[in-house]
């Protein structure tokens, strides 16, 4: 009877399991490719990194003002507990330090952030519209090798889009 009940809950748990999470993969036997317009694309826009990067910044020095009043009075405290011969104003020293030592790695941190949205930004602020030039001058070259584009000694309409409307 407990050998047939735990199969039972293994079953239930995989088959709760699967419900949970299903990828959108490549299938390693050559099936079907999941296609970006079927399943949506990622995009960011200059404006959400932007804000990003502006907000991170905020934050930045929000942690520099906020974040760190505790620090001087606290090494004071530490201080005058330590000349009184109180065995906690070491303790409350090394809280302090360790504070002020978590502290700068979470600014550390922000500030990355902060300047990764801003050159990101400005060193992808150009890529689409090379992409699209690149790509139409590919097309346009291609149009040129591809011999159905005209009939044997006509201009290829390809490098002469004019010509070719005006005999339409």
């Amino acid at each position: 009877m407990a050998w047939e009940e735990w199969e039972q809950l293994k079953a239930e748990a995989a088959q709760r399991q699967s419900m949970h999470m299903q990828l959108n993969q490549v299938e390693g036997g050559g099936g079907s490719t999941a296609l970006p317009e079927k399943f949506g694309v990622l995009k960011a826009s200059q404006t959400d990194l932007s804000k990003i990067g502006k907000i991170a910044h905020t934050l930045y020095n929000d942690l520099w003002d906020k974040a760190r009043v505790a620090v001087p009075s606290s090494d004071s405290a530490a201080g005058d507990l330590s000349k009184q011969g109180f065995a906690l104003g070491a303790g409350l020293k090394h809280v302090s330090t360790r504070w002020e030592e978590q502290l700068k790695s979470l600014r550390d941190a922000v500030a990355h952030i902060s300047n990764h949205m801003h050159v990101t930004t400005k060193l992808h602020d150009g890529d689409d519209g090379y992409i699209q030039r690149q790509m139409s001058s590919i097309d346009a070259l291609d149009a040129g090798f591809d011999e159905r584009v005209g009939g044997p000694g006509e201009k290829n309409r390809a490098y002469y889009p004019e010509e070719s409307k005006k005999k339409e």
